[in-house]
């Protein structure tokens, strides 16, 4: 039976399953035979790429903190939120060392998958040297200037060939925390031939090139499915940037660029390990933006009736029924428009419906000014329909109205 190589106080057989993928991928891995001997890395990646329902309540939970950040930084223009979906499998952390010989990638302490935003910053600032570089045809906007003011210049103790300024960019990349399809991560398999070549030391060699004869030697990593979901953020320094670039900071001029950048990377560069044989590519999520979208226009809707709820708490019994008055006959009034407008008018239509609601109403209001303001509303109303056409009912409504404006 396979085991982790872990203390023995922690019993042999001890079932980990509930540990998080990354201690399960990583010291629980139960990958040895007693002894230490052998390895049955087929039993040790199943184990390992399982998400538990606590795992998925974990990220769901990570992702929604992430959103609750992100509102009131979008709201202020400060932050670009984009959805993606990856349309090829996923990996990074690939050079981390493991006894599987490929890593993975999982953010601590909660060891789960996640792309660092320093790896999102990387992509992207590839993506805007090859626009400005007129290498794809129109540069969407990027200029070298601009990637100066928006990722900023190295540090030269760190590359002496990058300019000899150090700037700052005005952009934070936040690390992405991948939605996984399924409930579990995928296994891939690289083939390479040249074992001979790399594993010999030169005198056995004997000159000979690495080539593809060579027996193969098939290694098994770990991947985020196709179809998993990526939300990237990237927050802006606005008063940085409108230093550094004022024109950039004008009507958010810099998100049309990031944006532009984003999908370039999403088509051609891809993100995480091995995109030159196609891993992490990505492509705009229209569905997710479209219920980001409906989910935003929901959340101001309900901040604004919050904000109106409470007002109206505030206010003394009078200044409540003029404001909702107010709104009565604005309401009122843009449907008389619509009818004017339309030019449909039929007797015994839903409007004499409405008119007559909004009349009854009136009558029940106690301030002289919203009395007298429903009163003309409902006189132009007349002019437009003329009066009913029964006696009564025409004595009726002029009394109505006398006594909403006290004209005789």
């Amino acid at each position: 039976m396979a085991i982790a190589a872990v203390p023995a106080y922690l019993g042999v057989g001890t079932d980990f399953s509930q540990a998080s993928p990354g201690l399960r991928f990583g010291m629980l891995l139960p990958l040895w035979e007693q002894g230490f001997t052998g390895k049955d890395k087929k039993a040790a990646f199943d184990s390992a790429r399982r998400l538990n329902p606590s795992d998925q309540a974990l990220l769901a939970a990570l992702r929604q903190r992430q959103a609750a950040l992100a509102a009131p930084l979008a709201a202020q223009g400060r932050l670009l939120v984009l959805d993606a979906v990856a349309v090829a499998p996923f990996t990074t952390g690939l050079g981390h060392a493991h006894p599987l010989e490929n890593g993975f990638a999982f953010l601590n302490p909660y060891g789960l998958p996640y792309l660092p935003g320093s790896g999102v910053k990387g992509v992207l600032r590839q993506a805007a040297r090859e626009l400005a570089d007129h290498q794809w045809g129109d540069a969407q906007g990027w200029t070298t200037t601009a990637i100066d003011a928006l990722f900023g210049l190295p540090d030269p103790a760190a590359d002496p060939d990058e300019p000899s300024v150090f700037q700052r960019g005005a952009l934070l990349f936040w690390d992405v925390l991948p939605q996984i399809a399924g409930d579990r991560l995928q296994v891939e398999v690289m083939t390479p031939h040249q074992s001979h070549y790399y594993q010999n030391d030169a005198k056995s060699l004997n000159g000979a090139n690495p080539h593809e004869s060579g027996q193969p030697n098939p290694i098994n990593f770990l991947t985020v499915p196709p179809g998993s979901g990526f939300v990237f953020h990237v927050q802006c320094n606005l008063p940085l940037l409108a230093r550094t670039d004022p024109d950039l900071a004008d009507n958010n001029q810099w998100q049309t660029l990031m944006q532009a950048a984003l999908r370039h990377a999403f088509a051609w560069l891809g993100f995480g390990a091995k995109t030159a044989v196609g891993y992490g590519a990505m492509a705009d999520d229209a569905k997710a933006r479209q219920l980001r979208e409906q989910q935003a226009v929901l959340q101001r809707e309900a901040a604004a009736t919050q904000a109106r709820t409470e007002r109206t708490a505030a206010m003394d019994p009078a200044e409540r029924e003029a404001e909702a008055a107010a709104s009565r006959l604005a309401e009122f009034r843009l449907v008389l428009a619509d009818e004017q407008t339309r030019k449909q008018y039929k007797p015994g239509s839903a409007f004499d419906g409405m008119r007559a609601d909004f009349l009854n109403y009136a009558l029940t209001l106690s301030m002289a000014e919203s009395r007298h303001a429903a009163a003309l509303a409902l006189r132009e109303s007349y002019k437009f329909t003329d009066w009913p056409g029964k006696k009564e009912r025409k004595a009726q409504v002029k009394a109505a109205l006398t006594h909403l404006d006290g004209q005789a």
